[in-house]
């Protein structure tokens, strides 16, 4: 009993995946990414080797498609499973295995995958997807968060969430962002509490590695992008 988002913006090329459950850290279990080169999200019975497998296959050139047809060919348990890919050309698939509880499903188009199991009903999922679309002007992450919020406030799923991820991936091979609750009574609040505090710092966090000189610490990073803006 999940549901997530994960979608490509074409503008910039980052990967990211919002995605919310009822066991604990489900960060550690479900979205792989490659930066640069796609997405997939294991759901369900999930089965880690399967988005690792993906992930390997999207770094080969294989097509979204191809690679969702790779995974399931793999797996005697595919049934068992909710798996979607996004490749590097924003090509977006998604697959629900015949066991899974309803509500099941996904919304799919370009770059873009809205899915879920065990969900309340269906409009877990398509919150999720018509809020992405509709907040555009936002940035890729505010806009990831807004959906898992919308499809939490659809109704979620059955039994209600307890972790969350935000996991965003832009050039470098470590994440842009990664913020994850293992265990909370309300996740998406608490992750959306993470994010308002974390995303006024990626920036710094992406980039002091290469140039710790330049960017200095945290506080004095922050007071000249104060001093920029006055």
């Amino acid at each position: 009993m999940t549901f997530a988002i994960s979608a490509r913006c074409p503008d910039t090329g980052k990967f990211g995946v919002a995605i919310s459950t009822r066991p604990m850290a489900v960060g550690a279990r479900c979205p792989f990414i490659a930066p640069g080169v796609g997405v997939v999200v294991t759901m369900a019975y999930t089965d880690p080797r399967l988005g690792l497998l993906g992930r390997r296959l999207l770094g080969l050139g294989y097509s979204a498609q191809k690679v969702l047809d790779e995974i399931a060919a793999s797996d005697p348990n595919v049934e068992y499973r909710q798996l979607s890919v996004i490749d590097r050309d924003g090509n977006a698939v998604a697959r629900t295995g015949k066991n899974n509880k309803d509500w099941s499903g996904a919304f799919v188009e370009p770059n873009l995958v809205a899915k879920g199991n065990g969900l309340v009903s269906e409009r877990t999922a398509r919150a999720m997807f018509d809020t992405y679309k509709s907040a555009a002007t936002a940035s890729f992450e505010e806009r990831l968060m807004r959906a898992l919020e919308a499809g939490r406030d659809a109704g979620g799923q059955h039994g209600g969430q307890h972790s969350a991820n935000l996991i965003v991936y832009s050039k470098q091979e470590y994440a842009l962002v990664d913020l994850r609750v293992d265990e909370h009574a309300e996740p998406i609040g608490e992750l959306r509490r993470l994010h308002d505090l974390y995303a006024p710092q990626a920036v710094y966090y992406e980039q002091r590695p290469w140039q710790p000189a330049v960017m200095g610490s945290e506080a004095e990073w922050a007071a000249a992008q104060a001093s920029k803006a006055r």
